[in-house]
């Protein structure tokens, strides 16, 4: 997939260590979500080029859309069952955008519902970044000192964000890092497993398929959030986008999520897993 090109409000770095201060969007960006979902999903769409690659294996549409003289690109896509080995689905792609915004982690960007071409798909803000985290690995290039403390932790919660909605293909190109070296996480068509191995231990966890990369510190607002899921909340947030049995693995990999914390506390202590 090729990086994406960011249309929202320029960037602010905040400081602290809150969980808006560890969001990746800023806080005057998430306050535009609502607009450009909105634009996402009445603006008219002025060009169209589908992706044909061997990394964009789902064959997204590229569109340039445009209103009251705002023109912006975005990402569609409408990619469901299995294709080259995988399961997919581009109502993932909003469960994921919707469970993200609920949780306040604010690190994917805005995903709406759309009809393109006659069909039902997801529909994507385009972002731009200065490099994926790709790049950055085969350039070489370090994360600056004064970053690496707010980029671990950024981190951290990407992993427990993809242990909960079971990603299981979060590959290098799907990390985006900006100017100031924030996080924004595309591509969620292969999220929400429903399998024992995605409800019987998490991705993220010494015993899963990432045991190396854990979730080690996280702020204690998305904890509580975290522990407050429930059905209902989950149903409300997510709407048609997901069904009852993918909303139950959600919930079994909350459970664990909670447990793996729990004892974490319990072997390095509080301070040493949960920040305010």
């Amino acid at each position: 997939m090729k990086k994406r090109i960011l249309i929202l409000a320029p960037f602010i770095v905040i400081l602290g260590f809150s969980l808006q201060s560890i969001a990746q969007f800023t806080a005057e960006e998430v306050t535009e979500r609502e607009k450009w979902e909105e634009f996402l999903q009445s603006a008219e769409v002025v060009e169209q080029d589908q992706m044909v690659s061997r990394e964009a294996v789902t064959s997204p549409w590229v569109l340039t859309l445009e209103k009251d003289g705002v023109r912006k690109k975005a990402l569609w896509k409408n990619p469901e069952g299995l294709m080259k080995g995988f399961l997919e689905n581009w109502k993932w792609e909003i469960a994921a955008y919707r469970l993200d915004k609920h949780l306040e982690l604010n690190m994917v960007p805005p995903t709406v519902e759309r009809r393109f071409r006659g069909d039902r798909g997801s529909c994507q803000l385009w972002i731009n970044a200065k490099m994926s985290l790709k790049e950055k690995m085969e350039n070489k290039i370090d994360t600056p000192s004064y970053k690496v403390f707010p980029w671990n932790r950024a981190l951290f919660l990407q992993r427990a964000f993809d242990n909960l909605i079971a990603n299981e293909d979060r590959h290098q190109n799907q990390y985006l890092i900006t100017e100031d070296w924030r996080m924004i996480l595309i591509d969620h068509s292969r999220s929400f497993r429903t399998s024992k191995s995605f409800t019987k231990k998490l991705i993220y966890s010494e015993k899963g398929k990432e045991k190396k990369y854990l979730m080690k510190e996280l702020p204690r607002a998305f904890y509580e959030k975290l522990k407050a899921l429930n059905q209902e909340v989950i149903s409300e947030v997510v709407s048609e986008y997901l069904t009852d049995k993918e909303i139950e693995a959600v919930l079994m990999r909350r459970d664990l999520m909670v447990q793996w914390i729990e004892d974490r506390i319990k072997q390095f202590g509080e301070d040493k897993v949960i920040y305010d």
